[in-house]
């Protein structure tokens, strides 16, 4: 296998033209979402509620961004929160938060584990809240599910002055190459390249960009797991499934050579966004 870095794909051309189909997919299954995705990185979860700087994107010359803190204490919305994976790393920094998902399944997995945590089933360009409520408005692993004018525009809504808007994702590092195949094999449509920066709506001041790599410890076996978790597999016919599944296996067991049961290292990037309110 070449040790040269694979070319990185970009999130799919199709995702704004089939976010709706696809979101649906994540209507059940929560309590699996939940065991195998993972936590976001401390100094991201730290950027998108202000404590963090942040490399400016595209920045006019001779600014330097917003260094306002949103941590404890903050009303912070968290949009298309899922199991609330992001939710409870607020909730450990004191913050305040409101956790909206279009699923009821999975804000059922959140409520179990996040009890006093307010939960909201609505999508995040409609989400029926009041006007000027929240501090922060964050996303994790969602935004390019989202219609991004009206959800910039809801936000602007829901923020009060100098508020702050937030996207996070965790990727699979396709820079390394086996897995960028093993992303390819999974069907991992969460992916972009190092420059991409999503796009929002008006009413927000420029994106402020945080980027970190790191490894999470997992097995095989935790791998095969981690791809029923996408919406590719969740969306496909068994027969599909079963393809995938044996795909995989051939790729860690045979091609890779790893043992059942071996510790593994998967490499992981995060890139985290964030825009104050004009």
């Amino acid at each position: 296998m070449s040790d040269q870095p694979a070319p990185v794909p970009n999130l799919p051309r199709r995702a704004p033209r089939i976010r709706a189909e696809i979101g649906e997919a994540f209507t059940e299954g929560a309590d699996h979402y939940d065991a195998v995705r993972p936590a976001y990185p401390a100094a991201a979860v730290d950027f998108l509620l202000g404590a963090g700087g942040g490399a400016p994107v595209r920045e006019a010359p001779g600014t330097t961004g917003p260094t306002d803190p949103g941590g404890s204490g903050a009303d912070v919305l968290d949009v298309g929160a899922g199991t609330g994976i992001l939710t409870a790393q607020l909730v450990e920094r004191g913050a305040h938060v409101t956790a909206l998902d279009p699923s009821a399944d999975m804000l059922r997995a959140l409520a179990a584990k996040l009890p006093g945590v307010r939960c909201v089933e609505a999508p995040a360009e409609a989400t029926g809240l009041a006007e000027a409520a929240f501090d922060v408005v964050v996303c994790a692993q969602a935004w390019h599910w989202v219609d991004p004018a009206r959800a910039t525009a809801e936000a602007a809504r829901l923020l009060r002055p100098a508020g702050a808007l937030g996207l996070v994702w965790n990727q699979l590092d396709v820079t390394v190459p086996w897995v960028h195949r093993l992303a390819r094999i999974m069907h991992a449509g969460d992916v972009h390249r190092p420059e991409f920066e999503p796009a929002k709506g008006p009413g927000f001041g420029p994106w402020r960009a945080h980027h970190e790599h790191w490894r999470e410890p997992v097995t095989p076996e935790f791998l095969r797991e981690l791809a029923k978790s996408r919406a590719y597999y969740l969306r496909a016919a068994e027969s599909t499934r079963a393809k995938v599944m044996a795909n995989l296996d051939w790729y860690l067991y045979e091609h890779l050579g790893h043992a059942p049961g071996e510790r593994l290292e998967l490499p992981y990037y995060t890139h985290a966004w964030r825009a104050v309110r004009d």
